[in-house]
């Protein structure tokens, strides 16, 4: 499957959350995930939900380069495409600019680095896994507010 086709699948509200992770997985997986036809960068933030401002932010930050075609313009490829969305999902579950960085450095270092990349995923995972708990209490309380009021929860 083409990475613009899982990048579609994933950011599609209507995808069900076990597909969406599926077509995440294929995407980060440089093996499995074919090669795009190099997009622009309007489309390139289609794609990725994002702004063409945030887009060139990114890129003057370092995390991601795309190349440019034979006018100048920037030209986002799979592996840029793939960053992209791996940069959305981190910002989204509360990572740092300046850790995203330091990811990207280490990334960049190569493979050497992986045990450090590691350690950062596992103590994102861990904030991850907090902020969850504390929006289900959020959510608790939510609904109970809500039917307090005579509504229903879980509309």
């Amino acid at each position: 499957m083409s990475t613009q086709t899982l990048i579609r699948q994933l950011m599609n509200d209507d995808t069900s959350t076990e597909l969406a992770v599926d077509a995440l997985h294929r995407l980060l997986d440089d093996a499995t995930a074919e090669a795009a036809v190099p997009v622009g960068v309007a489309e390139a933030a289609t794609l990725t939900g994002l702004t063409t401002a945030t887009l060139r932010y990114y890129e003057t930050e370092g995390l991601v380069r795309p190349s440019r075609d034979r006018s100048g313009y920037r030209s986002y490829g799979s592996a840029d495409l793939r960053r992209l969305v791996f940069l959305t999902r981190m910002r989204l579950s509360g990572m740092g600019m300046r850790e995203l960085k330091r990811y990207i450095r280490l990334v960049e270092q190569g493979a050497e680095t992986e045990p450090e990349r590691r350690t950062m995923m596992v103590e994102q995972r861990g904030r991850i896994r907090a902020q969850m708990r504390a929006l289900d209490l959020a959510l608790a309380a939510t609904e109970y507010k809500i039917a307090t009021y005579g509504g229903v929860p879980h509309d």
